[in-house]
Formats: structure tokens, C-alpha cells, sequence
């Protein structure tokens, strides 16, 4: 995949880390823009839009989790993916981002060819540089997902936002209707890789998908749990085309 024009918001107060950061993923093909605060985050985003966003825990103004918060309430960010860097012994950092919204996180110290690595894979899983699907909307239940735009629709007219993972994980659900989907296969499709605790993480995904799907009873009867097996979407599925 060329990454030619992909643009990444850096956020992170060490100026040393910018400045490596924006040379090495510049000279990987990226442009790459950095601010040191929230306020430079929010204004940086009002000012142009991102491919990929990475978003550092600690700042001086406001942490990386009311940011990640408040990219995900705007539907016009809604779907830009977010890198966290989280302190690397704190397991509840990396809880509190993927359940915020972020698709994927890094623990400090960091290699800059890992944190390469992430976004290629990152942009890959939420669709850049792929064709567009010749299916353009897909029905199940009483909901519609544009393929294109990526955008949710109950059929009482309210409109669901999704982040990058929350979509791939729903992809996934509607490409293997009444079908199980074990942990691993989940994790792999949605992360590209095995995550802190396996399991831990794929139910905290799946646990914010029911809530976008309102499927949050005591027993969900859209994307159901088989017990020592995973998770089967029990709905048709079926395609239709924009008018």
C-alpha cells in the first residue's frame, strides 16, 4: 500500500519524540503534522482532518483519553483511527483507551519501525488503499451499514457512530452471518495481532459493539455468546444497492 498523501496528527508533549517521529514517518512516505497539547489537538483537527491519529496519555492540558473521547462524539472525526502511547507497565491505561474508542495502542518506551508497522496495519484494517466494495449497504436486523461512507442506521432514522474498530469488527460479524467466531479469529480480523489479554480484549469489543447495536440485555439476541466458542451475529444479512 503506498502511502503516499496519508496524513498523521502527532500528539505528544516530549519534543524529542516529535521530532523523530515526524522524520521517520515522513521519510516512510506520511505527512506529518505534531502539536504538544489538547488545545493544539483540537485545533489542529478543526483546521484539517487526519488519516491517523497519534494521541499520547500523558499531556499537560488534558489527557489522551477526554481527546480520544472527543474525537469519537464528532461524527466527522468519528472514524479517524487513534493510536494511544500508554506507559508500558499501565494495563488500565490501555483498558480505559480501546473502551474509549482507540483501535490500537503502544506502550513507552517504543521503537519508531513498531509504531510503523502498527499504522500500515492500522490504515489496512480500516479499509485505505482497498477497493471499494462493489456491495454498498448491507441490511440485518433493523439496521443498515454504508460500506462506503461506514455509517450506521437504525431504521427509526438515528444515525450510529462508529470508530475504525467498532466497523471491522460489525464487517466482520455481517461477512459470516449465524456463523461462530472464535476469539482468535476476531482478534486477528479487528487487530491484526493478539492483545493483551486475549479475551479480555475481544469482549470489551464486542461489549461496545451490542451497545451501538442496542443489543445490551441480559441475553443479546443479535450477536449472541456461544459459551467456550465465541460469538455468532443471528441475523440475515442482505445487500442492497444505493438508489
Amino acid at each position: 500500500m503506498s502511502q503516499s498523501g496519508r496524513s498523521i496528527l502527532l500528539v505528544d508533549d516530549d519534543q524529542e519524540i516529535r521530532e523523530l517521529l515526524e522524520t521517520y514517518l515522513s521519510r516512510a512516505g506520511f505527512q506529518v503534522r505534531s502539536v504538544a497539547d489538547g488545545q493544539g489537538f483540537r485545533r489542529a483537527l478543526g483546521e484539517e482532518a487526519a488519516d491517523l491519529v497519534i494521541l499520547d496519555v500523558m499531556l499537560p492540558d488534558e489527557d489522551g483519553f477526554s481527546l480520544c473521547r472527543w474525537v469519537r462524539a464528532h461524527q466527522r472525526l468519528a472514524q479517524v483511527p487513534i493510536i494511544m502511547l500508554t506507559a508500558s507497565s499501565d494495563e488500565a491505561d490501555r483498558v480505559i483507551g480501546l473502551e474509549l474508542g482507540a483501535d490500537d495502542y503502544l506502550g513507552k518506551p517504543f521503537s519508531p519501525r513498531e509504531l510503523l508497522a502498527r499504522i500500515k496495519a492500522l490504515l489496512r484494517r480500516v479499509g485505505f488503499g482497498q477497493e471499494r466494495a462493489v456491495v454498498e449497504v448491507l441490511a440485518f436486523d433493523d439496521w443498515r451499514l454504508d460500506m462506503i461512507s461506514h455509517r450506521l442506521f437504525h431504521l427509526d432514522g438515528e444515525e450510529v457512530i462508529l470508530s475504525g474498530a467498532d466497523f471491522a469488527l460489525l464487517k466482520l460479524f455481517l461477512d459470516h452471518p449465524q456463523q461462530i467466531l472464535d476469539r482468535d479469529t476476531i482478534a486477528n480480523a479487528t487487530r491484526g495481532r493478539e492483545v493483551m489479554p486475549l479475551e479480555r480484549i475481544v469482549d470489551m469489543a464486542v461489549s461496545r459493539l451490542r451497545q451501538r447495536l442496542r443489543d445490551t440485555g441480559k441475553a443479546p439476541r443479535l450477536i449472541r455468546t456461544v459459551r467456550g466458542a465465541g460469538y455468532l451475529l443471528a441475523a440475515q444479512v442482505t445487500p442492497h444497492s444505493h438508489a
